[in-house]
């Protein structure tokens, strides 16, 4: 029960902080850099498969971590670390692969990667604690 407590802790406030950067803070910075490569409309299912797999993956390797320690810090620090590798391997494979994929786009997104994931795991772990 405190795994699922756990993931849904996380995956509302990761949806949250994502929501908010994307449609409020940083929007028009991705579309301005990416308008060439952005679909006309979200796809939204695939969009909730990538939220879902995604919270998964908070929940295994930062949130579960920190439920077994008791410490806050190891959710912050692994949440931090598991958001940094995924942002860089989507941002720098795009930067590899794809003509015209910008350094800034993947410097920020690398960044609100490691901090919304940081972020939304040491919730998840204080909230999930806080059921035990």
């Amino acid at each position: 029960m405190t795994h699922a407590i756990a993931y849904g802790a996380t995956a509302l406030i990761f949806l949250v902080m994502d929501y908010i950067w994307l449609a409020h803070v940083a929007g028009s910075f991705y579309r301005e850099r990416l308008a060439g490569l952005m679909a006309e409309q979200v796809n939204f299912a695939v969009a909730g498969l990538f939220y879902l797999v995604y919270v998964v993956g908070i929940v295994i390797f930062a949130v579960a971590p920190a439920l077994r320690s008791g410490n806050w810090q190891d959710a912050a620090l692994y949440g931090c670390l598991f958001g940094f590798f995924a942002y860089a391997t989507y941002d720098v494979t795009n930067l590899a692969t794809l003509r015209d994929w910008p350094v800034v786009v993947t410097v920020v997104d690398i960044v609100w990667g490691t901090l919304v994931t940081g972020v939304s795991a040491t919730a998840g772990f204080l909230i999930a604690r806080s059921f035990i």
